[in-house]
């Protein structure tokens, strides 16, 4: 089964996403430069929101992505009944877990604890099994072998970690080290892009110095902006999830609704303290369909919309978008349940219209 989610939002002046130049990123789609938000950033916003915070940190099935699981072994470790010598050696060698990777380890936390070479995304109970493995290892070849066992043999003797948490479920893992088990993502989320023509603006200020007393602009700078109407397409393989999760097919469903939920009501957060463009989406479609068949409308804009002062970017947006989908769900004869919330007017093919985001989470088939 296949539940696919589709937005429109429209942010006001931001720079939600930034590119090296400090720039909003943005895209080339159907030969028309378009505003765009990467799936890193809106994914990141998803798993690190309240919505999942609420719903999965008590029960212990939220990750983390770090460089330090030394330090938060050594915080595990000490419930193991090891000296103060055990633990450190045992934090030092952790530093070359996921080496495989082939990057030197050069970095050190402010506590003087070793990090990792690569970020791992790892639970809780992830980091508790680790220090029961590392601290049998210890005791089984003391501490002279220890020392002088090989990093890949290290993490092999180990043997493979499997996690249990509804952010690694939807998002995937991959990692080089054999400590972890590789996951296949659940979901998948695409670089939102403007239906339409963007141009980046520039925002130049001035700061005053509020004691000297001189007149004139005690700083000068220019912060790089845009506004834009966004496509935002995600898609959930239900199987693929339950699987990800042990086969705990409540919490997969609880996972998908806190999923549509925060896609709905979080936003990444660069530069928000500078132009706070706190936007909701003006139109959330969700399709279920049995066949695992996921399909994006980012093509409802191919020819990027445009509008006169009479129309807005958002009417005409979901005008092209209720096309689209017309067409191409009748040209594939594509079966699916399809359920809608919106701020306007409109209407979609095929699918019932619900009056509140709780109500269409509730609606879910799942």
């Amino acid at each position: 089964m296949l539940i696919d989610i589709h937005m429109l939002q429209n942010h006001a002046p931001s720079n939600l996403n930034r590119d090296d130049t400090g720039a909003p990123k943005d895209a080339l789609f159907g030969n028309v430069l378009r505003a765009r938000i990467s799936s890193q950033a809106i994914k990141r916003a998803i798993r690190r929101s309240a919505v999942f915070q609420d719903a999965f940190a008590e029960s212990g099935l939220l990750a983390q992505r770090t460089r330090r699981l030394p330090s938060l072994l050594r915080q595990r470790l000490a419930l193991h009944d090891l000296d103060e010598e055990a633990i450190d050696l045992i934090v030092m060698r952790s530093r070359e877990i996921g080496r495989e990777s082939g990057r030197e380890v050069a970095e050190w936390t402010e506590a003087g604890d070793p990090e990792t070479a690569q970020l791992i995304f790892l639970t809780d109970a992830e980091v508790d099994e680790l220090a029961r493995k590392l601290a049998d290892l210890y005791r089984e070849l003391g501490p002279r072998e220890f020392k002088k066992l090989k990093a890949d043999e290290l993490t092999k003797r180990m043997g493979s970690s499997v996690a249990r948490s509804v952010d690694i479920a939807m998002f995937g893992r991959m990692t080089t080290s054999v400590a972890f088990e590789d996951v296949q993502a659940a979901v998948q989320v695409a670089h939102a892009i403007s239906t339409h023509r963007v141009e980046t603006e520039f925002d130049y200020y001035t700061a005053v110095d509020d004691i000297s007393g001189e007149a004139g602009a005690g700083f000068i700078g220019d912060t790089a902006f845009n506004s834009a109407t966004y496509y935002k397409y995600m898609s959930v393989h239900w199987e693929g999830l339950v699987a990800n999760l042990g086969g705990d097919t409540d919490v997969a469903r609880q996972g998908v609704a806190a999923l549509i939920q925060a896609a709905a009501t979080v936003n990444p957060t660069g530069k928000q303290n500078t132009f706070a463009a706190h936007n909701l989406p003006d139109l959330l479609l969700v399709e279920v369909r049995e066949r695992n068949l996921p399909i994006s409308y980012a093509n409802a804009f191919l020819k990027p919309v445009w509008t006169n002062g009479n129309v807005s970017l958002m009417d005409a947006s979901v005008k092209q978008l209720a096309e689209y989908m017309g067409r191409i769900n009748d040209v594939y004869d594509i079966r699916a349940e399809r359920r809608w919330i919106g701020t306007g007017d409109w209407e979609l093919p095929g699918a019932e219209r619900l009056s509140t985001l709780r109500a269409l989470t509730e609606w879910l088939p799942l």
